[in-house]
Protein backbone atom coordinates (compact mmCIF):
# COMPACT_ATOMS: atom_id res chain seq x y z
CA UNK A 1 0.00 0.00 0.00
CA UNK A 2 1.28 3.36 -0.80
CA UNK A 3 -1.03 6.26 -0.10
CA UNK A 4 1.42 8.65 1.03
CA UNK A 5 1.77 11.14 -2.42
CA UNK A 6 3.96 13.89 -1.15
CA UNK A 7 4.07 17.18 -3.49
CA UNK A 8 7.29 19.20 -4.63
CA UNK A 9 9.97 19.68 -2.60
CA UNK A 10 8.40 16.81 0.30
CA UNK A 11 9.34 14.61 -2.69
CA UNK A 12 13.11 15.01 -2.25
CA UNK A 13 14.15 11.74 0.46
CA UNK A 14 17.01 14.42 1.63
CA UNK A 15 14.25 16.89 2.54
CA UNK A 16 12.17 14.40 4.04
CA UNK A 17 14.95 12.92 6.25
CA UNK A 18 16.86 16.32 7.37
CA UNK A 19 13.41 17.99 8.53
CA UNK A 20 12.74 16.11 11.29
CA UNK A 21 15.50 17.36 12.91
CA UNK A 22 16.42 20.64 11.82
CA UNK A 23 15.94 22.73 15.39
CA UNK A 24 13.81 25.96 13.71
CA UNK A 25 10.86 23.34 14.17
CA UNK A 26 11.70 22.71 18.10
CA UNK A 27 9.60 25.97 19.47
CA UNK A 28 6.38 24.69 17.45
CA UNK A 29 6.92 21.14 18.38
CA UNK A 30 6.75 21.40 21.88
CA UNK A 31 4.08 24.14 21.91
CA UNK A 32 1.74 21.74 20.18
CA UNK A 33 3.18 19.24 22.36
CA UNK A 34 2.25 21.27 25.86
CA UNK A 35 -0.42 18.97 27.20
CA UNK A 36 1.61 16.14 26.74
CA UNK A 37 4.52 17.42 28.51
CA UNK A 38 3.07 18.95 31.41
CA UNK A 39 0.91 15.40 32.17
CA UNK A 40 4.38 13.66 31.92
CA UNK A 41 6.10 12.35 35.25
CA UNK A 42 9.89 10.97 35.14
CA UNK A 43 9.74 6.88 35.68
CA UNK A 44 12.63 4.79 36.45
CA UNK A 45 11.99 1.04 35.35
CA UNK A 46 13.68 -2.07 37.05
CA UNK A 47 14.69 -3.84 33.92
CA UNK A 48 16.15 -6.48 35.60
CA UNK A 49 20.00 -7.03 36.48
CA UNK A 50 20.58 -3.91 38.25
CA UNK A 51 19.52 -1.97 34.91
CA UNK A 52 17.53 0.92 34.68
CA UNK A 53 16.00 2.44 32.35
CA UNK A 54 14.30 6.28 32.43
CA UNK A 55 10.64 7.05 30.78
CA UNK A 56 8.23 9.25 30.44
CA UNK A 57 4.45 8.61 31.11
CA UNK A 58 1.52 10.87 30.71
CA UNK A 59 -2.10 10.03 31.15
CA UNK A 60 -4.52 11.98 28.92
CA UNK A 61 -7.98 13.45 30.73
CA UNK A 62 -9.75 11.60 28.08
CA UNK A 63 -8.38 8.54 28.91
CA UNK A 64 -9.35 4.95 26.97
CA UNK A 65 -7.42 2.89 29.43
CA UNK A 66 -4.69 2.29 26.60
CA UNK A 67 -0.87 2.56 26.79
CA UNK A 68 1.41 3.46 24.00
CA UNK A 69 5.01 2.59 24.51
CA UNK A 70 6.91 4.72 22.33
CA UNK A 71 11.29 4.25 21.52
CA UNK A 72 13.51 7.13 19.48
CA UNK A 73 15.75 6.04 17.24
CA UNK A 74 19.77 5.71 17.67
CA UNK A 75 21.17 9.09 19.20
CA UNK A 76 17.43 10.27 19.96
CA UNK A 77 15.79 10.42 22.99
CA UNK A 78 12.24 11.03 24.70
CA UNK A 79 12.08 14.55 23.89
CA UNK A 80 12.96 13.98 19.98
CA UNK A 81 10.38 16.08 18.15
CA UNK A 82 9.07 12.93 15.95
CA UNK A 83 8.88 11.36 19.38
CA UNK A 84 6.60 14.31 20.84
CA UNK A 85 4.43 14.97 17.89
CA UNK A 86 3.10 11.42 17.72
CA UNK A 87 3.38 11.05 21.54
CA UNK A 88 0.80 14.10 21.64
CA UNK A 89 -1.22 13.04 18.64
CA UNK A 90 -2.16 9.43 20.64
CA UNK A 91 -1.94 11.26 23.84
CA UNK A 92 -5.21 13.99 22.65
CA UNK A 93 -6.74 11.10 21.31
CA UNK A 94 -6.87 9.00 24.88
CA UNK A 95 -3.37 6.70 25.32
CA UNK A 96 -1.56 6.70 27.89
CA UNK A 97 2.25 7.63 26.93
CA UNK A 98 5.00 6.11 27.91
CA UNK A 99 8.19 7.95 26.05
CA UNK A 100 11.14 5.58 26.85
CA UNK A 101 14.89 5.84 26.71
CA UNK A 102 17.42 3.21 25.23
CA UNK A 103 20.47 3.60 27.95
CA UNK A 104 22.77 6.35 26.94
CA UNK A 105 20.17 8.12 25.63
CA UNK A 106 18.70 11.77 26.46
CA UNK A 107 20.08 12.62 30.06
CA UNK A 108 20.79 9.23 31.32
CA UNK A 109 24.33 8.41 30.96
CA UNK A 110 24.20 8.28 34.41
CA UNK A 111 22.23 5.54 35.26
CA UNK A 112 24.31 2.55 34.46
CA UNK A 113 27.92 1.97 33.93
CA UNK A 114 28.33 -0.09 31.18
CA UNK A 115 27.69 1.83 27.68
CA UNK A 116 24.69 1.21 25.59
CA UNK A 117 24.61 -1.06 22.65
CA UNK A 118 22.12 -2.19 19.91
CA UNK A 119 22.57 -6.00 21.06
CA UNK A 120 20.85 -5.02 24.52
CA UNK A 121 17.20 -6.24 24.36
CA UNK A 122 17.01 -7.97 27.27
CA UNK A 123 16.84 -4.69 29.24
CA UNK A 124 14.22 -3.57 26.94
CA UNK A 125 12.00 -6.31 27.26
CA UNK A 126 12.24 -5.97 30.72
CA UNK A 127 11.26 -2.15 30.18
CA UNK A 128 8.49 -3.27 28.79
CA UNK A 129 8.02 -5.69 31.50
CA UNK A 130 8.35 -3.04 33.92
CA UNK A 131 5.45 -0.90 32.14
CA UNK A 132 2.81 -3.28 32.42
CA UNK A 133 3.58 -4.60 35.70
CA UNK A 134 3.19 -0.38 36.40
CA UNK A 135 -0.14 -0.22 34.25
CA UNK A 136 -1.97 -3.63 34.57
CA UNK A 137 -4.99 -4.78 32.96
CA UNK A 138 -4.26 -2.20 30.25
CA UNK A 139 -3.56 -2.87 26.59
CA UNK A 140 -0.02 -2.00 25.79
CA UNK A 141 0.76 -0.96 22.59
CA UNK A 142 4.36 -0.83 21.17
CA UNK A 143 5.62 1.98 18.77
CA UNK A 144 9.32 2.70 17.65
CA UNK A 145 11.39 4.81 14.92
CA UNK A 146 14.48 2.86 13.34
CA UNK A 147 16.61 1.55 15.56
CA UNK A 148 13.81 1.88 18.64
CA UNK A 149 11.40 0.49 15.68
CA UNK A 150 13.81 -2.78 15.22
CA UNK A 151 13.69 -3.62 18.95
CA UNK A 152 10.48 -3.15 19.41
CA UNK A 153 10.02 -6.00 16.78
CA UNK A 154 12.40 -7.88 18.73
CA UNK A 155 10.45 -7.26 21.49
CA UNK A 156 7.01 -8.19 19.90
CA UNK A 157 9.04 -11.45 18.88
CA UNK A 158 10.07 -12.49 21.89
CA UNK A 159 6.64 -11.49 23.96
CA UNK A 160 5.61 -14.74 24.58
CA UNK A 161 8.18 -16.24 25.71
CA UNK A 162 9.27 -13.15 27.61
CA UNK A 163 5.47 -13.55 29.45
CA UNK A 164 4.41 -10.29 28.00
CA UNK A 165 1.15 -9.36 27.02
CA UNK A 166 1.28 -6.68 24.00
CA UNK A 167 -1.53 -5.67 21.73
CA UNK A 168 0.08 -4.37 18.45
CA UNK A 169 3.63 -3.26 17.46
CA UNK A 170 4.63 -1.12 14.89
CA UNK A 171 7.68 0.03 13.84
CA UNK A 172 8.51 2.64 11.51
CA UNK A 173 11.49 2.78 9.29
CA UNK A 174 13.13 0.16 11.56
CA UNK A 175 16.60 -0.95 11.08
CA UNK A 176 16.64 -3.97 9.03
CA UNK A 177 20.09 -5.22 8.16
CA UNK A 178 22.72 -3.15 9.88
CA UNK A 179 25.33 -3.38 8.34
CA UNK A 180 23.88 -2.78 5.19
CA UNK A 181 22.65 0.47 7.39
CA UNK A 182 26.47 1.26 8.13
CA UNK A 183 27.36 0.87 4.26
CA UNK A 184 24.55 3.69 3.65
CA UNK A 185 26.04 5.93 6.41
CA UNK A 186 29.67 5.34 4.76
CA UNK A 187 28.90 5.41 1.12
CA UNK A 188 25.64 7.97 0.94
CA UNK A 189 25.30 11.64 1.55
CA UNK A 190 28.08 12.91 3.33
CA UNK A 191 25.57 14.99 6.32
CA UNK A 192 23.86 11.40 7.42
CA UNK A 193 27.57 10.42 8.65
CA UNK A 194 28.65 13.20 10.12
CA UNK A 195 25.75 13.79 11.82
CA UNK A 196 25.97 10.44 13.60
CA UNK A 197 29.79 10.97 14.53
CA UNK A 198 28.96 13.91 15.85
CA UNK A 199 26.26 12.70 18.02
CA UNK A 200 27.97 9.68 19.04
CA UNK A 201 30.98 11.32 20.12
CA UNK A 202 29.13 13.64 22.46
CA UNK A 203 27.43 11.06 23.39
CA UNK A 204 30.49 9.06 24.41
CA UNK A 205 32.10 11.75 26.56
CA UNK A 206 28.86 12.35 28.48
CA UNK A 207 29.28 8.70 29.57
CA UNK A 208 33.10 9.53 30.05
CA UNK A 209 32.21 12.37 32.41
CA UNK A 210 29.30 10.48 34.02
CA UNK A 211 31.69 7.82 35.22
CA UNK A 212 35.35 9.43 35.74
CA UNK A 213 37.74 6.90 35.65
CA UNK A 214 36.18 4.24 33.96
CA UNK A 215 36.35 5.32 30.52
CA UNK A 216 38.41 7.39 28.19
CA UNK A 217 37.46 8.06 24.93
CA UNK A 218 39.28 10.76 24.17
CA UNK A 219 41.23 8.82 21.00
CA UNK A 220 38.19 7.37 19.77
CA UNK A 221 36.31 10.08 19.31
CA UNK A 222 39.08 11.82 17.19
CA UNK A 223 38.03 8.48 14.75
CA UNK A 224 35.33 10.29 13.42
CA UNK A 225 35.07 6.91 11.19
CA UNK A 226 31.43 5.32 12.76
CA UNK A 227 32.72 1.70 11.62
CA UNK A 228 35.67 1.73 12.83
CA UNK A 229 34.57 3.37 16.29
CA UNK A 230 31.81 0.61 16.56
CA UNK A 231 34.34 -2.13 15.87
CA UNK A 232 36.73 -0.15 18.72
CA UNK A 233 33.72 -0.29 21.22
CA UNK A 234 32.19 -4.21 20.08
CA UNK A 235 35.90 -5.59 21.05
CA UNK A 236 36.35 -3.57 24.20
CA UNK A 237 33.47 -3.71 25.61
CA UNK A 238 30.98 -6.41 24.35
CA UNK A 239 30.98 -9.77 24.38
CA UNK A 240 30.94 -9.98 20.37
CA UNK A 241 34.35 -11.04 18.82
CA UNK A 242 33.97 -9.10 15.32
CA UNK A 243 32.37 -6.31 14.28
CA UNK A 244 30.11 -8.72 11.91
CA UNK A 245 29.10 -11.01 14.63
CA UNK A 246 27.31 -8.10 16.89
CA UNK A 247 25.42 -6.45 13.34
CA UNK A 248 24.41 -9.64 12.47
CA UNK A 249 23.32 -9.65 16.74
CA UNK A 250 20.72 -7.18 16.05
CA UNK A 251 19.30 -7.45 12.51
CA UNK A 252 15.77 -8.04 11.97
CA UNK A 253 16.45 -10.13 8.62
CA UNK A 254 16.67 -14.02 8.48
CA UNK A 255 14.60 -15.65 10.98
CA UNK A 256 14.42 -13.15 13.88
CA UNK A 257 10.81 -12.46 13.21
CA UNK A 258 9.80 -15.76 11.99
CA UNK A 259 7.45 -16.56 15.42
CA UNK A 260 5.93 -13.38 15.91
CA UNK A 261 2.51 -13.91 17.00
CA UNK A 262 1.73 -10.45 18.32
CA UNK A 263 0.01 -8.32 15.35
CA UNK A 264 2.72 -5.86 14.00
CA UNK A 265 3.16 -3.22 11.46
CA UNK A 266 6.53 -2.06 9.69
CA UNK A 267 6.57 1.02 7.53
CA UNK A 268 9.29 1.53 5.74
CA UNK A 269 10.15 3.60 2.66
CA UNK A 270 11.72 2.63 -0.45
CA UNK A 271 13.95 6.01 -0.55
CA UNK A 272 15.41 6.04 2.94
CA UNK A 273 18.75 6.89 2.65
CA UNK A 274 20.01 5.24 5.51
CA UNK A 275 18.25 2.22 5.84
CA UNK A 276 18.26 0.25 2.59
CA UNK A 277 14.72 -1.24 1.95
CA UNK A 278 16.16 -3.80 0.00
CA UNK A 279 16.80 -5.54 3.52
CA UNK A 280 13.18 -5.96 3.78
CA UNK A 281 13.38 -9.25 1.05
CA UNK A 282 15.10 -11.26 3.91
CA UNK A 283 12.84 -10.44 6.55
CA UNK A 284 10.56 -13.22 7.89
CA UNK A 285 6.45 -12.59 6.56
CA UNK A 286 4.75 -14.26 9.63
CA UNK A 287 0.84 -14.07 9.06
CA UNK A 288 1.02 -11.41 12.15
CA UNK A 289 3.81 -8.85 10.24
CA UNK A 290 1.48 -6.33 8.05
CA UNK A 291 4.41 -4.65 5.50
CA UNK A 292 3.89 -1.07 3.96
CA UNK A 293 6.52 0.16 1.65
CA UNK A 294 6.35 3.97 0.80
CA UNK A 295 7.48 5.33 -2.69
CA UNK A 296 8.94 8.11 -0.28
CA UNK A 297 9.49 9.51 2.92
CA UNK A 298 12.79 9.33 3.46
CA UNK A 299 13.99 8.60 6.72
CA UNK A 300 11.99 9.02 9.95
CA UNK A 301 9.87 11.74 7.48
CA UNK A 302 6.71 11.30 5.33
CA UNK A 303 5.94 14.99 5.65
CA UNK A 304 3.16 16.34 3.65
CA UNK A 305 3.38 19.93 4.96
CA UNK A 306 5.22 21.68 7.93
CA UNK A 307 1.55 21.82 10.06
CA UNK A 308 -0.49 19.10 11.42
CA UNK A 309 0.37 15.79 11.97
CA UNK A 310 2.61 13.91 9.21
CA UNK A 311 1.30 10.61 7.36
CA UNK A 312 2.83 8.02 9.32
CA UNK A 313 1.50 9.50 12.92
CA UNK A 314 -2.10 9.48 10.92
CA UNK A 315 -1.59 5.66 9.98
CA UNK A 316 -0.17 4.84 13.76
CA UNK A 317 -3.50 6.68 15.21
CA UNK A 318 -5.54 4.74 12.49
CA UNK A 319 -3.81 1.24 13.34
CA UNK A 320 -4.36 2.18 17.14
CA UNK A 321 -8.03 2.45 17.23
CA UNK A 322 -8.61 -0.34 14.87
Amino acid sequence: MDDFKPSGWFRNRHVQSILPSLQFRRAAVERRAAPLIAASSELLLDCGDGVRLQGYYARPPNARDSVVALLHGWEGSSDSMYMLTLSQLLFENGFEIVRLNLRDHGATHHLNRELFHSCRLPEVVGAVRAIQQRLPDRPLSLAGFSLGGNFMLRVAAQAGQAGLHIAHAIAVLPVLDPNDTLDALENGFGVYNWYFVRKWSRSLLKKQAAWPGHYDFAELVRMANLRRMTAELVLKFTEYPSLADYLNGYAITGSRLAKLAVPSMLITASDDPIIPVRGLERVARPSALEVTVTQHGGHSGFFEGLKGPSWVERRILGALLR
